[in-house]
Protein backbone atom coordinates (compact mmCIF):
# COMPACT_ATOMS: atom_id res chain seq x y z
CA UNK A 1 0.00 0.00 0.00
CA UNK A 2 1.55 3.38 -0.95
CA UNK A 3 0.15 6.33 0.69
CA UNK A 4 0.41 9.70 -0.80
CA UNK A 5 2.90 11.33 1.53
CA UNK A 6 1.10 14.90 1.34
CA UNK A 7 -1.60 13.91 3.77
CA UNK A 8 0.76 12.82 6.87
CA UNK A 9 0.88 16.10 8.69
CA UNK A 10 -2.54 16.70 8.67
CA UNK A 11 -3.57 12.45 9.18
CA UNK A 12 -0.61 11.99 11.98
CA UNK A 13 -0.10 14.93 13.68
CA UNK A 14 0.55 19.19 11.91
CA UNK A 15 3.84 20.52 11.84
CA UNK A 16 7.04 18.25 11.62
CA UNK A 17 8.11 17.71 14.77
CA UNK A 18 11.60 19.74 15.24
CA UNK A 19 14.99 18.06 16.92
CA UNK A 20 14.88 19.14 20.19
CA UNK A 21 18.16 21.20 21.33
CA UNK A 22 19.70 20.83 23.88
CA UNK A 23 19.68 17.42 26.33
CA UNK A 24 17.27 15.63 24.82
CA UNK A 25 19.34 15.97 21.11
CA UNK A 26 21.29 13.04 23.34
CA UNK A 27 21.25 9.51 23.42
CA UNK A 28 18.75 8.43 27.01
CA UNK A 29 20.97 8.00 29.51
CA UNK A 30 18.93 4.81 30.81
CA UNK A 31 19.67 1.56 28.94
CA UNK A 32 16.98 0.54 26.61
CA UNK A 33 16.36 -2.66 25.92
CA UNK A 34 15.21 -4.54 22.51
CA UNK A 35 13.40 -7.89 22.48
CA UNK A 36 11.06 -8.94 19.38
CA UNK A 37 9.35 -12.38 20.14
CA UNK A 38 7.86 -13.41 23.37
CA UNK A 39 6.99 -17.40 22.48
CA UNK A 40 8.09 -20.96 23.75
CA UNK A 41 9.13 -21.53 19.78
CA UNK A 42 12.31 -23.45 19.83
CA UNK A 43 13.20 -22.80 16.25
CA UNK A 44 15.15 -19.58 16.59
CA UNK A 45 17.46 -18.57 13.96
CA UNK A 46 17.61 -15.12 13.95
CA UNK A 47 17.78 -14.83 17.93
CA UNK A 48 14.38 -12.99 18.19
CA UNK A 49 12.83 -14.97 20.54
CA UNK A 50 12.64 -15.21 24.48
CA UNK A 51 10.72 -17.63 26.34
CA UNK A 52 7.76 -16.30 28.73
CA UNK A 53 9.86 -17.99 31.63
CA UNK A 54 13.09 -16.28 30.73
CA UNK A 55 11.37 -12.65 30.36
CA UNK A 56 10.03 -12.94 33.62
CA UNK A 57 13.60 -13.82 35.46
CA UNK A 58 14.89 -10.98 33.62
CA UNK A 59 12.11 -8.55 34.75
CA UNK A 60 12.92 -10.08 38.34
CA UNK A 61 16.34 -9.25 37.85
CA UNK A 62 15.39 -5.98 37.02
CA UNK A 63 13.05 -5.23 39.72
CA UNK A 64 15.57 -6.91 42.24
CA UNK A 65 18.29 -3.90 40.89
CA UNK A 66 15.78 -1.19 41.75
CA UNK A 67 14.63 -0.52 37.78
CA UNK A 68 11.98 -0.45 36.27
CA UNK A 69 10.49 -1.34 32.78
CA UNK A 70 8.99 1.59 30.99
CA UNK A 71 7.65 2.46 27.37
CA UNK A 72 10.02 4.63 25.23
CA UNK A 73 7.36 7.34 25.65
CA UNK A 74 7.40 7.34 29.20
CA UNK A 75 11.15 7.13 29.44
CA UNK A 76 11.57 10.48 27.24
CA UNK A 77 8.97 12.07 29.15
CA UNK A 78 11.01 11.18 32.92
CA UNK A 79 14.24 12.11 30.86
CA UNK A 80 12.95 15.38 29.83
CA UNK A 81 11.79 16.06 33.75
CA UNK A 82 15.69 14.53 34.72
CA UNK A 83 13.96 11.67 36.47
CA UNK A 84 15.10 8.73 34.32
CA UNK A 85 17.23 7.07 37.17
CA UNK A 86 15.93 3.54 38.02
CA UNK A 87 14.51 3.42 34.39
CA UNK A 88 14.49 0.95 32.06
CA UNK A 89 13.39 1.27 28.15
CA UNK A 90 11.65 -2.02 27.02
CA UNK A 91 10.96 -2.29 23.37
CA UNK A 92 9.40 -5.27 21.44
CA UNK A 93 10.01 -4.93 17.44
CA UNK A 94 7.65 -6.34 14.46
CA UNK A 95 4.63 -6.98 17.17
CA UNK A 96 4.31 -10.21 17.13
CA UNK A 97 0.94 -11.54 17.85
CA UNK A 98 2.36 -12.99 21.06
CA UNK A 99 3.31 -9.86 22.71
CA UNK A 100 -0.38 -9.74 23.99
CA UNK A 101 -0.60 -13.55 24.32
CA UNK A 102 2.59 -13.68 26.22
CA UNK A 103 4.84 -10.77 27.02
CA UNK A 104 1.75 -8.60 28.45
CA UNK A 105 1.26 -10.79 31.04
CA UNK A 106 4.37 -10.88 32.15
CA UNK A 107 5.07 -7.31 32.17
CA UNK A 108 1.72 -6.39 34.01
CA UNK A 109 2.86 -8.78 36.78
CA UNK A 110 5.88 -7.36 37.25
CA UNK A 111 4.19 -3.50 36.53
CA UNK A 112 6.26 -3.16 33.66
CA UNK A 113 5.79 -0.63 30.63
CA UNK A 114 6.74 -1.56 27.15
CA UNK A 115 6.72 0.06 23.16
CA UNK A 116 5.71 -2.02 20.63
CA UNK A 117 6.41 -1.20 17.25
CA UNK A 118 4.42 -2.73 14.61
CA UNK A 119 4.71 -3.38 10.74
CA UNK A 120 1.96 -0.93 9.89
CA UNK A 121 1.13 -2.41 6.19
CA UNK A 122 1.03 -6.35 7.77
CA UNK A 123 -1.14 -6.39 10.34
CA UNK A 124 -2.65 -9.60 11.33
CA UNK A 125 -0.55 -11.42 9.05
CA UNK A 126 3.07 -13.15 9.31
CA UNK A 127 6.94 -12.16 9.34
CA UNK A 128 7.13 -13.08 5.94
CA UNK A 129 9.97 -10.66 5.02
CA UNK A 130 12.21 -13.37 6.39
CA UNK A 131 13.40 -15.60 3.90
CA UNK A 132 13.86 -18.71 6.31
CA UNK A 133 12.94 -19.48 9.91
CA UNK A 134 9.39 -19.88 11.20
CA UNK A 135 6.27 -18.00 10.54
CA UNK A 136 5.21 -15.85 13.22
CA UNK A 137 1.92 -14.14 13.04
CA UNK A 138 1.32 -10.33 13.91
CA UNK A 139 -1.06 -8.17 15.85
CA UNK A 140 -4.28 -7.66 14.23
CA UNK A 141 -5.53 -4.14 14.46
CA UNK A 142 -7.91 -5.52 16.91
CA UNK A 143 -4.84 -6.49 19.39
CA UNK A 144 -3.40 -2.61 18.78
CA UNK A 145 -6.60 -1.11 20.29
CA UNK A 146 -6.35 -3.28 23.06
CA UNK A 147 -2.81 -3.14 23.50
CA UNK A 148 -3.77 1.37 23.38
CA UNK A 149 -6.68 0.74 25.72
CA UNK A 150 -4.44 -0.96 28.68
CA UNK A 151 -1.59 2.05 28.11
CA UNK A 152 0.43 0.11 25.95
CA UNK A 153 2.35 2.17 23.48
CA UNK A 154 2.17 1.79 20.41
CA UNK A 155 4.69 3.00 17.74
CA UNK A 156 6.10 2.35 13.94
CA UNK A 157 8.18 0.07 11.96
CA UNK A 158 7.73 0.99 8.57
CA UNK A 159 4.73 -0.68 6.57
CA UNK A 160 6.63 -3.41 5.01
CA UNK A 161 9.85 -4.50 7.08
CA UNK A 162 11.84 -3.47 4.27
CA UNK A 163 15.77 -1.77 4.53
CA UNK A 164 14.93 1.32 3.88
CA UNK A 165 18.00 2.58 2.96
CA UNK A 166 17.62 0.46 0.00
CA UNK A 167 14.85 2.09 -1.38
CA UNK A 168 13.56 4.83 -3.60
CA UNK A 169 12.10 8.62 -2.03
CA UNK A 170 9.06 7.60 -3.11
CA UNK A 171 8.74 3.81 -1.45
CA UNK A 172 10.91 5.62 1.70
CA UNK A 173 7.46 8.18 2.12
CA UNK A 174 5.19 5.86 2.09
CA UNK A 175 7.26 3.59 4.56
CA UNK A 176 7.88 6.15 6.91
CA UNK A 177 4.44 9.01 6.56
CA UNK A 178 2.57 6.38 5.61
CA UNK A 179 2.66 3.93 8.70
CA UNK A 180 2.50 7.09 10.65
CA UNK A 181 -0.71 8.13 9.18
CA UNK A 182 -2.42 4.35 9.72
CA UNK A 183 -1.82 3.62 13.26
CA UNK A 184 -2.68 7.34 14.05
CA UNK A 185 -6.48 6.63 12.23
CA UNK A 186 -6.01 2.81 14.16
CA UNK A 187 -5.40 3.70 17.76
CA UNK A 188 -6.76 8.16 17.59
CA UNK A 189 -3.41 8.52 19.21
CA UNK A 190 -0.68 11.01 17.60
CA UNK A 191 2.44 8.27 16.86
CA UNK A 192 5.72 9.40 18.46
CA UNK A 193 7.75 7.12 17.63
CA UNK A 194 10.11 4.83 14.81
CA UNK A 195 11.92 2.43 14.70
CA UNK A 196 14.43 1.07 11.76
CA UNK A 197 14.03 -1.53 10.68
CA UNK A 198 16.87 -4.29 10.91
CA UNK A 199 18.18 -0.88 12.45
CA UNK A 200 19.58 0.53 9.20
CA UNK A 201 19.23 3.98 8.53
CA UNK A 202 21.29 6.95 6.76
CA UNK A 203 21.43 10.78 6.43
CA UNK A 204 18.55 10.50 3.68
CA UNK A 205 16.15 7.90 6.50
CA UNK A 206 16.86 10.05 9.14
CA UNK A 207 15.87 12.78 7.41
CA UNK A 208 12.27 11.44 6.57
CA UNK A 209 11.69 10.36 9.71
CA UNK A 210 12.16 13.58 11.15
CA UNK A 211 9.96 15.45 8.29
CA UNK A 212 6.73 12.88 8.82
CA UNK A 213 6.77 14.28 12.24
CA UNK A 214 8.02 11.87 14.99
CA UNK A 215 9.55 12.73 17.94
CA UNK A 216 12.10 9.87 18.51
CA UNK A 217 12.83 7.09 16.60
CA UNK A 218 15.20 3.58 17.96
CA UNK A 219 18.00 2.28 16.26
CA UNK A 220 20.48 -1.18 17.32
CA UNK A 221 24.26 0.58 17.33
CA UNK A 222 23.98 3.80 15.32
CA UNK A 223 27.31 5.25 16.55
CA UNK A 224 28.61 8.36 18.73
CA UNK A 225 28.50 10.61 15.66
CA UNK A 226 24.60 9.85 15.07
CA UNK A 227 23.54 9.84 18.73
CA UNK A 228 20.01 11.83 19.17
CA UNK A 229 16.56 11.34 19.57
CA UNK A 230 16.11 10.63 16.19
CA UNK A 231 19.01 7.71 16.06
CA UNK A 232 18.36 6.02 19.61
CA UNK A 233 20.87 2.91 20.85
CA UNK A 234 19.65 -0.11 22.42
CA UNK A 235 20.99 -3.51 23.63
CA UNK A 236 19.66 -6.83 22.01
CA UNK A 237 17.81 -8.80 24.98
CA UNK A 238 17.85 -12.90 24.07
CA UNK A 239 17.17 -16.33 25.68
CA UNK A 240 20.81 -16.44 27.08
CA UNK A 241 20.62 -13.47 28.80
CA UNK A 242 20.95 -14.79 32.46
CA UNK A 243 22.03 -12.56 35.16
CA UNK A 244 25.27 -12.21 34.83
CA UNK A 245 25.35 -11.17 30.73
CA UNK A 246 22.01 -8.69 31.89
CA UNK A 247 25.02 -7.04 34.20
CA UNK A 248 27.15 -7.02 31.54
CA UNK A 249 24.33 -5.60 29.10
CA UNK A 250 24.06 -3.29 31.58
CA UNK A 251 26.97 -1.44 31.75
CA UNK A 252 27.73 -2.09 28.39
CA UNK A 253 24.40 0.38 28.07
CA UNK A 254 25.95 3.03 31.23
CA UNK A 255 29.16 3.53 29.39
CA UNK A 256 27.88 4.08 25.76
CA UNK A 257 26.12 6.90 27.65
CA UNK A 258 28.34 8.56 29.22
CA UNK A 259 30.17 8.07 25.91
CA UNK A 260 27.34 9.93 24.47
CA UNK A 261 26.87 12.85 27.19
CA UNK A 262 30.60 13.69 27.07
CA UNK A 263 31.16 17.06 25.40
Amino acid sequence: MVVDASQAHSAAGQEPAPVIEGRSRRGPAAWVAMYHSVSDHGDDPFNITVSAARLARQLAWLRGRGLRGVSMRDLLAARAQGQERGLVGLTFDDGYADFVTTALPVLRHWECGATVFVVAGRLGGHNDWEMSGPRKRLLAADDIRRLVALGVEVASHGLTHCDLTRVPDDVLRAEVHGSRILLAELTGLEIRGFCYPYGRFDARVGAAVHHAGYRYACAVDPGPGDAGDLALPRIHIGEADTGVRLEVKRRLARARGRAVEAP
